[in-house]
């Protein structure tokens, strides 16, 4: 049987392609066995947007929903309750893919609450309950790297927990989390407790990065006197992100192929994998696949959303790209520097406004599950 291009990435370039996406009906109807065996998925990662669009529309809940509702539970330990099932449900399906990698792949994220993001207490006591609950051994926490973060992330994995860094847009704070991850590595071997079985990703950020710096090109070109000036600005549209990620595959490379990690690799440790999130093309002057064909290379994760797989799969090349360009990535940034784009200001206002927008769509999505509770309490009330 032929190959997919998903399955492709896998075979010849090392990389695992995780879908973003989950709900009951996927995993009720086969829908995710299916991505699995046939298109060559390998994990899946979700966030609270997935979830409310799961769980706040369609009916695939109300069962779940109005049995909870009988156990006195309120809005957020409904979505705590249904998201825990699923999120098993999950892992029960990657598990055979993380059995025959050795704990290598077949992760299934499911991310602590927004609010914690500021919060390391919080993050720590929501990381520990989320593994507690859902039993699994392929299950990875999402939590953000924002500074605070760092430090929790690094407790979780001496712990033995699989973390899933997120919310990650600079170059400096992917290094942190890579360090931290060793960090926690060196803990664990200097104290004799198995390594070979902790794993981490750091979820970069890609489309975000050129929706911003694009916003910022096109304020100067509205402005810019000259057309050679303007045709500058016109060639940078387009390039932060992929440039952005490349440095830190870079990185990557350094941190994971020196003399640091090489004792703890042959002590059985696996790298933490860099994984491409927010591939999705936003800009439909751009290739609809762009940041999965730019970003290929060994030891990487891109998790994509359904319209995203279905598209590579249709049209996509699958060839090792993530290391190739290094002079012009670098140029780009330096470019982007000389017309007045400030990509560390860029990236601190993306993370920002990534943790406000998963903020407004957990408080959008316990609201569904409250409406849905009503919904039903009433209906129970009346019958």
């Amino acid at each position: 049987m032929a190959t997919t291009t998903i399955q492709d990435l896998f075979h010849k370039e090392s990389q695992s392609v995780w879908q973003d996406d989950i709900s009951r009906d996927m995993l009720i109807s086969g829908a995710l066995q299916r991505s699995i065996d046939e298109i060559g998925i390998r994990g899946l990662t979700s966030n609270p947007t997935i979830f409310e669009k799961a769980i706040a529309s369609g009916h695939a809940y109300d069962d779940d929903v109005a049995k909870l509702l009988r156990l006195g539970l309120d809005a957020a330990g409904i979505f705590e309750a249904v998201a825990v099932q699923d999120i098993q449900d999950a892992c029960d399906r990657f598990r055979p893919i993380y059995d025959a990698s050795d704990g290598g792949d077949g992760f299934v994220s499911i991310e602590v609450s927004p609010g914690a993001a500021r919060d390391p207490e919080l993050t720590r006591t929501e990381a520990r309950q989320l593994w507690g609950a859902v039993d699994r051994p392929n299950l990875m926490v999402k939590i953000p790297g924002t500074a605070e973060g760092v430090a929790v992330v690094k407790e979780m994995l001496s712990l033995g927990l699989n973390i899933n860094i997120t919310l990650l847009f600079s170059t400096e704070s992917y290094e942190q989390v890579a360090i931290a991850y060793i960090e926690a590595i060196e803990q664990r071997h200097a104290q004799n407790d198995p390594i070979d079985r902790v794993a981490s990703v750091a979820s970069f950020f890609v489309s975000r990065v050129d929706g911003l710096v694009d916003k910022l090109l096109d304020e100067k070109i509205a402005t810019a006197r000259d057309e050679a000036t303007q045709e500058r600005l016109r060639r940078l549209k387009g390039k932060a992100a992929v440039a952005n990620a490349k440095i830190a595959y870079e990185k990557f490379q350094r941190l994971f192929e020196g003399d640091r990690f090489t004792p703890l690799r042959t002590a059985g440790a696996k790298v933490q994998r860099p994984l491409w999130a927010s591939t999705s093309v936003k800009n439909p002057a751009y290739r609809d696949v762009l940041y999965v064909e730019e970003l290929i290379g060994p030891d990487t994760v891109n998790t994509m959303p359904r319209p995203t797989i279905e598209a590579f799969l249709d049209h996509g090349i699958v060839r090792r790209t993530i290391d190739t360009g290094l002079d012009d990535a670098r140029r780009v940034m330096a470019d982007l520097a000389d017309v007045g784009i400030d990509i560390t200001a860029v990236t601190h206002k993306l993370e920002e406004d990534g943790i406000a927008s998963f903020v407004a769509s957990y408080d959008a999505l316990l609201a569904g599950v409250e409406a849905k509770r009503s919904q039903l309490a009433e209906a129970v009330a009346a019958g």
